[in-house]
C-alpha cells in the first residue's frame, strides 16, 4: 500500500509563501501521476495542481502563484505557493494515481478526484 505524508503547512500572512512536500516510504513518484488538492471549510475538495507524464496544469486560482515539482530522485513532490491569500486557507492533500490526475486533455482543467492514494493532509491558514 502506498502511504503519503504531506508536510510544510502552517500559518502565514497574506502575501507570504509556503512550500509543501509530499513523500512516502518506498514511493517513487516517477511511477505515478501526482496531484495536489485542497478542501476548505464548508467547501468541496478541489484540484490545485497536477503533474502527469511530463505535463503539468493548475487550477485557475493557482496559475502564476503555485508551482508543482518533483525532485530529481523522484522521492519527493513539492507545491510551492507564493502570494498566498486568505481564501487559500484549507487542508492540502497530496495524491497519486497509476494513470493520470486530469480528465480528458490537460487543457480541460478537470482534475481527477478519484486518485488511487491520498495523504492525510496538512493545514494551511493564511491570515489577512
Amino acid at each position: 500500500e502506498v502511504q503519503l505524508v504531506e508536510s510544510g503547512g502552517g500559518l502565514v500572512q497574506a502575501g507570504g509563501s509556503l512550500r509543501l512536500s509530499c513523500a512516502g516510504p518506498g514511493v517513487t513518484f516517477s511511477n505515478f501521476a501526482v496531484g495536489w488538492y485542497r478542501e476548505a471549510p464548508g467547501k468541496e475538495l478541489e484540484g490545485v495542481a497536477c503533474s502527469s507524464g511530463g505535463t503539468t496544469f493548475y487550477a485557475d486560482f493557482a496559475k502564476g502563484r503555485f508551482t508543482i515539482s518533483r525532485d530529481d530522485d523522484g522521492k519527493t513532490v513539492y507545491l510551492e505557493m507564493n502570494n498566498l491569500k486568505p481564501e487559500d486557507t484549507a487542508v492540502y492533500f497530496c495524491a497519486v494515481d497509476r494513470y493520470t490526475c486530469y480528465s480528458g486533455t490537460p487543457n480541460s482543467g478537470i482534475f481527477v478526484l478519484g486518485m488511487d492514494y491520498w495523504g492525510k493532509g496538512t493545514q494551511i491558514t493564511v491570515s489577512s
